[in-house]
């Protein structure tokens, strides 16, 4: 009889947790045809734009000036401390989204191709 409650519970648990919406990855996001698309570069926050705070963190220069990213993730993006990773190179991406309180809120964010100047040679 426990077995049975106790299977009961986990179904309606697992039923309960696949019913939750889950946000699609910003990777995976279409542009908004009724916004520009901004190419920017992209790279750690920290590692290589200079920006305050510790660990790393995803980060945009436009302009010039350097701006956290809400809503994508260094990590979505591959190995950020790779050869070609967010903490060793600075890539270039386009982007779309407002910032906000000086952070850059993105609502679509596609990591261009690696070109060889942006991948470190190691020398």
């Amino acid at each position: 009889m426990k077995f049975s409650i106790a299977l009961l519970l986990t179904i309606f648990f697992c039923v309960q947790l696949k019913a939750q919406t889950i946000q699609p990855e910003i990777k995976n996001a279409k542009p908004d045809s009724t916004q520009k698309i901004i190419v920017v570069e992209a790279s750690c926050g920290q590692c290589k734009f200079g920006m305050p705070g510790k660990g790393c963190n995803l980060a945009v220069r436009i302009n010039g000036k350097s701006y956290f990213v809400d809503g994508a993730d260094i990590d979505s993006f591959g190995d950020a401390h790779s050869h070609d990773g967010f903490c060793e190179a600075i890539r270039t991406a386009e982007v779309q989204g407002e910032i906000i309180n000086n952070i850059f809120m993105a609502t679509y964010f596609k990591l261009l191709p690696a070109a060889e100047k942006n991948i470190p040679t190691g020398k």
